[in-house]
């Protein structure tokens, strides 16, 4: 049998849906209560993938077949930190150890 190689752009619209789902499930899980911004954005970027397929519209934002634009991979991650109770794991790192004076 041979198959049709898969569609990127539903594999990425399905895992995004998926991610959307996880984080407001595991919100509720741990009664974490989201603020209205938040739950606000999940529904609204929900939305957006089932009627048109990705989030975002500016082609420059996120790549050709990706469903999320790059913002709203950050921020989807930082609200999926916080249902599970996570603190914030986004800290920079320096790019080089500073000189050490003698």
């Amino acid at each position: 049998m041979n198959r049709a190689p898969p569609d990127r752009k539903a594999q990425a619209k399905r895992a995004a849906l998926n991610a959307l789902k996880r984080a407001r499930r595991q919100a509720d899980k741990t009664g974490i209560a989201l603020s209205e911004w938040e739950g606000e954005f999940l529904g609204s970027v929900e939305d957006r993938l089932k009627t048109y397929g990705r989030a975002f519209g500016d082609p420059e934002k996120g790549g050709a077949g990706e469903a999320l634009s790059v913002m709203q991979h950050v921020k989807l991650k930082e609200i999926t930190l916080k249902a599970k109770g996570e603190k914030k794991g986004f800290k920079r790192k320096p790019f080089r150890k500073p000189a050490q004076e003698d």
